[in-house]
């Protein structure tokens, strides 16, 4: 027999027990829908876990600080002496770190060790001020909303938030709140403070043109106010009194680290860890949100699993009941020439055959399901959103190879089911058969 002529014959052997197929099939599709709802709820929570992470945009990133050491401070002949363990960011530190199997680029950064006030025009702001040694932000993976990420010397990039904080100090009760400057092509200043060993405030003033804004990256840049390092070091050296930073010595206050991709993030940073930094990378919270939720996965999968199972026991029992109902006419077909091969065949095509539509019952049972879920977790959003609380609303996310693979799980469930009663079909005597009442 053709393979068309299989086809056709167990379609018209499924027809004939209409209401049998269909309610076994009801089985199949509530496993099936099982499945497709609890592990789109699973992936949806994923989802939703990893867009909530704050300021996690660049899985390449890894944030790297010296490491302070640990244990109590020794006294050698009378001088107190740090910890042994301690590994700084130092000029020599940078050269290992960059010649690790992975790295893209090492990017040095420091902070402002004083005060700072920021003055345009009459209004007053705020924000951290950090110097970063590389010539352009694109470096770091930041976008830029106007002008340009190149630093230079006098200077200044600033993040999206740094306009919002300005405030006028002059401004009368009563009075509205002043409008976010433009700061584009803006001429700062930087009122630099310090206090004298006998108490007296000495100031001073520098000037800074704006040469860009940064987009909001909804991490530390939104904040911050980038200068080249060049004009850091000078302003921590007049705060530390004409004292200039040894960086052979006392190193860097942090270092970024870019690897070449996410998928070498976490293996680079482990690398940098051993070499007695303290490192971090956002791809290392990611993959362990990733792991929990692939497990929740699983187990969610799992439960649904346990309906379909029952249902391959319905299939088992249908297909069983199917064999006495004919084994008459198993009996002719071998009579006419059917081999035992053409039998088994038959028997497994109509076992999978209502695992195959109780599985795309299943399919369009559980996607539906999952938007329904949707929309009510989007009306309940809406209601929390009214009380000031935010949330991304995802609630379940139906992969396209989940469809696919439910569909042909549930065939595999019914094809597995049936190859029992198939083989006892196959293997009866057609002698036996045509005699059997």
């Amino acid at each position: 027999m053709h393979f068309w002529d299989f086809f056709s014959l167990i379609i018209e052997n499924l027809n004939r027990r209409k209401g049998r197929v269909a309610l076994t099939a009801i089985g199949v599709v509530i496993g099936t829908a099982a499945v497709v709802l609890l592990v789109s709820l699973a992936t949806g929570l994923q989802k939703s876990a990893t867009s909530n992470l704050w300021g996690i945009n660049d899985l390449t990133r890894i944030e790297v600080y010296p490491n302070w050491g640990s244990g109590p401070m020794m006294m050698v002949n009378g001088v107190a002496e740090s910890p042994s363990n301690i590994k700084m960011l130092t000029s020599a530190a940078l050269t290992e770190i960059a010649a690790i199997d992975g790295v893209d680029k090492v990017i040095p950064r420091d902070y402002l060790n004083g005060s700072a006030m920021v003055k345009l025009g009459k209004l007053e702001s705020w924000g951290n001020i950090m110097g970063v040694e590389t010539a352009s932000l694109e470096d770091l993976r930041y976008l830029v909303n106007e002008g340009t990420l190149e630093l230079r010397r006098g200077t200044v990039i600033v993040g999206s938030w740094i306009p919002k904080n300005f405030y006028n100090p002059n401004m009368r009760p009563g009075e509205e709140p002043p409008e976010p400057p433009q700061m584009m092509d803006q001429r700062i200043k930087l009122v630099l403070s310090k206090w004298t060993e006998d108490g007296q405030e000495v100031k001073k003033t520098v000037t800074l043109q704006v040469a860009g804004t940064l987009q909001e990256m909804r991490n530390e840049a939104d904040g911050t106010m980038y200068v080249s390092m060049t004009d850091l070091e000078a302003w921590n050296q007049w705060f530390n009194n004409g004292k200039r930073v040894n960086r052979n010595k006392d190193g860097y206050q942090n270092v970024i680290v870019q690897a070449v991709s996410p998928d070498v993030t976490v293996d680079v940073t482990n690398h940098i860890n051993d070499l007695g930094f303290m490192a971090y990378s956002p791809q290392s919270t990611v993959e362990g949100i990733n792991s929990f939720f692939v497990v929740l996965q699983i187990i969610f999968g799992g439960i649904g699993a346990i309906a379909l199972l029952v249902a391959a026991i319905g299939i088992a029992n249908t297909m069983t009941m199917a064999i006495l109902e004919r084994t008459r006419e198993i009996g002719l077909m071998k009579a006419i020439g059917a081999t035992n091969k053409d039998v088994l065949t038959i028997f497994l095509g109509e076992a999978a055959g209502i695992g195959f539509l109780g599985g795309l019952g299943g399919m369009l049972l559980g996607w539906g399901g999952s938007k329904v879920l949707n929309i009510v977790a989007m009306q309940f959003m809406a209601g929390q959103a009214e009380q000031g609380i935010v949330s991304n609303g995802i609630s379940t996310v139906t992969p396209t190879w989940l469809l696919l693979f439910a569909i042909i799980f549930a065939t595999l469930v019914g094809f597995l089911s049936g190859l029992y009663p198939a083989l006892r079909a196959a293997t009866l005597e057609p002698v036996m058969a045509l005699k059997y009442e």
